[in-house]
């Protein structure tokens, strides 16, 4: 019951840098189009680290989606992927330390209007949390529907991902699903870098439970982790520190 909607940046040079078709008055729009449908749960995507962004810019951005009053704010870092005009032509961005200024400042900023960071990119206000994004990131099974949707399912201790058919005029005709087994070697690492984007982390019993592995198979992980100051174990839990949050793609070399 929730809608989320991709405002991504209020700024109109940012929004046409990043190839998108709305316009700032669009969101706000569609914001009040949502409330007065009836959704009392509204989530606002944003991104930051944007082509020629600075700081005063990025949190502008974040204290226009805060006025706005959604219950959920995704925060996250443009991240550049191949086979896309960005990755063709690199464009200029914050360097690291605007980077690490921007995150630092937004997270006061969000935690100042009362949203709680529950993950690396989200933020929500009590009570709020995405149930469906933790189980996303606890490993959990879903059911991919509709034309290019994903699945992730797990029977008898096989893990498989399930990928409908992605043009909707070829979906229309055959609706079947590509299913590929996610290889042993590969199911420790798709776990530990979805838990630990979690600011909570996750019960170590969770790990043999959503992968079929048995517990010692990421003790040297847990190890080299809590001695390069990543990880703590915490009532049973294992918890991501800030530092392991930061440099969770470092973290997860260890594996």
């Amino acid at each position: 019951n929730r809608l989320s909607l991709g405002a991504q940046s209020f700024k109109q040079d940012h929004l046409e840098k990043l190839g998108r078709i709305h316009n700032p008055g669009d969101i706000f729009e569609a914001f009040a189009g949502a409330r007065s449908a009836g959704f009392s749960r509204v989530n606002i995507d944003l991104m930051f680290g944007l082509p020629d962004q600075d700081c005063d810019s990025a949190l502008t951005d974040l204290e226009q989606a805060i006025a706005l009053g959604p219950e959920h704010i995704s925060w996250y870092q443009l991240t550049v992927e191949p086979n896309t005009v960005f990755h063709r032509y690199p464009p200029v961005t914050p360097d690291n330390d605007i980077l690490a200024e921007m995150t630092r400042e937004g997270h006061k900023l969000l935690a100042e209007a009362g949203f709680h960071q529950y993950e690396v990119s989200a933020f929500a206000r009590p009570d709020e949390s995405a149930r469906h994004n933790l189980n996303y990131w606890l490993f959990g099974d879903y059911i991919g529907i509709g034309a290019g949707a994903h699945g992730k399912l797990t029977r008898d201790k096989t893990i498989v991902r399930t990928q409908k058919t992605r043009m909707p005029t070829d979906y229309v005709v055959d609706a079947n699903r590509r299913q590929t087994k996610v290889p042993s070697s590969e199911i420790i690492l798709e776990f530990l870098m979805n838990a630990l984007r979690l600011t909570d982390g996750f019960e170590l019993t969770l790990f043999s439970e959503r992968t079929g592995q048995p517990p010692e198979r990421f003790d040297a992980f847990i190890d080299q982790a809590s001695q390069l100051g990543f990880v703590e174990i915490n009532q049973g839990r294992l918890v991501p520190s800030e530092r392991g949050r930061y440099f969770l793609d470092d973290m997860l070399l260890l594996i």
